[in-house]
């Protein structure tokens, strides 16, 4: 069965490109082969402007040609850090280095601090660092560029995840923010950031930068100011208006520099000022910044059917580390289809993909969501999907002592007759609820005093009086002389346990790994 529903004439159209249709996979493609036209033959969806060969940049300020140099010339307004060097807009650097098309969309006012000046100290003296951040952020920045002149905004925001994470999407700060862009999780809520089982979204390359974006135009409309809505996006919006406010009272300026700040959000703008002084000008700081072409790295692939992560890998023709670093999202071993609708290939094997898909004649995938029926032991779970104990706790994370409560999602086998797909509510709403195991009774020795019955021994403890009754062979009505051992068995406490993929009591979004 073909991964794509509408996979007979795809299949068609793949199969002419080959020079024999069969199961094994296609070679990857030479560099210079024309793959836009691969992708178009095949009809395979691209994605939006941000990932298109030579997407045309939308800016206020007009569109930037393609590389070949057809189409119009994008205008760019002087760069702030360089205003006494007119901008040619005839040149067609900018066309084709994409740091010189970062450069050309600067647009914040700049500001000239102490801490602006112990930051380019900071990363002008680990040229390491910066290699590994930038080489780092090549895969994405492209992207990031895109969408933020999409949307108008200036270009000094495609170097914050610089700042949040180092350009690591899988980053988790000791506060459990995540992602490059480093959202707190009720923040990831809130902005549609999906966290269950089976993703992450907040490590999503297309959707956290989508949701990044649209917490920074938010913030930007509250305040007015860059500066202001990224200190907002560091400190969270509430405590930049009652510092606004304080500010106000006391008949102060609001601007970003004269607010009271934790030291955090004070040095964050002035970092996000260094790199851009970085990037602006590598040769003043004896920074090397790799070269960068203004060029997707990678496409986005729709996935129509469930498929195994290392069957897409093999098929994909690449390292299990690449597919990491553009698909961090990923929880398990297996992408729903439902949930995860595309996944990001680099841009010369997108096509080699959707070659392989269509001449692939093994299962998508061998892994599927089974969803408990009641509070079940791990054993009891195990023997109902047909797996052994051991290999449902390790896929499953699921700890020594404790049960799988109701409504919780697991990772099982999939059996090969079973052609349906996990569904939408499913793959979106995943959780793993666990329950401690009930704990063996404490043996208490009770010395009996004086009026001592079997009903008010119960009582005190907590039991029935049947039970005191059946531990020490007497009956109900019994009462015990004074010093008399009396056995009773009490409940032990079980210890709290916090659902995976439940929602935290909302917090303001903070901080991040460095």
């Amino acid at each position: 069965m073909t991964l794509f529903p509408n996979g007979r004439l795809l299949a068609a159209a793949v199969l002419c490109l080959l020079s024999s249709a069969c199961a094994t996979l296609v070679e990857p493609p030479d560099q210079g082969a024309d793959l836009p036209a691969v992708i178009d033959a095949v009809k395979l969806p691209l994605p939006s402007a941000a990932s298109s060969p030579m997407a045309a940049a939308s800016s206020p300020s007009g569109a930037a040609s393609s590389p070949d140099g057809e189409g119009p010339v994008a205008s760019a307004p002087v760069d702030p850090l360089r205003p006494e060097e007119p901008v040619d807009l005839e040149s067609k650097v900018a066309q084709v280095d994409l740091w010189e098309r970062l450069r050309r969309g600067f647009a914040m006012p700049d500001l000239d601090t102490q801490l602006v000046r112990s930051g380019e100290q900071w990363y002008s003296t680990r040229p390491d660092y910066v290699q590994r951040m930038t080489e780092r952020g090549s895969r994405y920045l492209f992207h990031i560029v895109e969408e933020v002149q999409r949307r108008g905004m200036p270009t000094e925001l495609a170097l914050l995840p610089f700042i949040e994470s180092a350009f690591n999407p899988q980053a988790i700060s000791s506060a459990k923010a995540s992602g490059m862009w480093q959202f707190m999780p009720a923040t990831g809520k809130h902005f549609d950031l999906r966290q269950n089982v089976f993703r992450d979204d907040r490590r999503d390359v297309l959707a956290s930068t989508r949701a990044a974006l649209d917490y920074l135009s938010k913030l930007h409309g509250m305040f007015g100011d860059w500066h202001l809505a990224l200190a907002a996006y560091n400190w969270g919006e509430g405590n930049v208006q009652r510092a606004i406010a304080r500010n106000k009272r006391a008949g102060k300026p609001t601007d970003y520099l004269s607010l009271r700040m934790p030291n955090e959000t004070a040095y964050y703008v002035p970092k996000l000022q260094a790199v851009k002084n970085l990037v602006a000008r590598p040769g003043a700081y004896s920074i090397t910044l790799p070269t960068l072409a203004n060029h997707p790295y990678f496409l986005s692939v729709p996935i129509e059917r469930d498929i195994d992560v290392a069957v897409a890998i093999k098929l994909a023709g690449i390292s299990r580390d690449e597919f990491n670093t553009l698909n961090p999202q990923m929880n398990k071993p297996v992408i729903l289809a439902a949930g995860t609708p595309q996944i990001l290939l680099p841009y010369d094997n997108a096509s080699l993909f959707v070659r392989n898909v269509a001449a692939h004649r093994g299962p998508f995938a061998t892994w599927t969501a089974w969803v408990a029926p009641r509070t079940l032991k791990p054993s009891e779970a195990a023997q109902q999907v047909g797996m052994s104990e051991e290999e449902l706790r390790e896929v499953n994370k699921i700890p020594p002592r404790m049960l799988v409560k109701a409504g919780s999602t697991l990772l099982v086998p999939r059996a090969q007759h079973l052609l349906k797909d996990v569904s939408l509510h499913v793959a979106d709403n995943a959780t793993m609820a666990l329950a401690p195991e009930a704990l063996p009774p404490r043996r208490v020795t009770h010395r009996a005093v004086k009026g001592d019955t079997v009903a008010s021994i119960a009582k005190r403890y907590r039991v029935s009086s049947s039970q005191v009754a059946l531990w020490n062979k007497v009956t109900t009505s019994a009462s015990f002389s004074t010093g008399q051992s009396v056995v009773v068995f009490v409940p032990q406490k079980q210890p709290t346990v916090r659902s995976k993929g439940k929602a935290r009591k909302p917090v303001k979004r903070r901080t991040q790994s460095r």
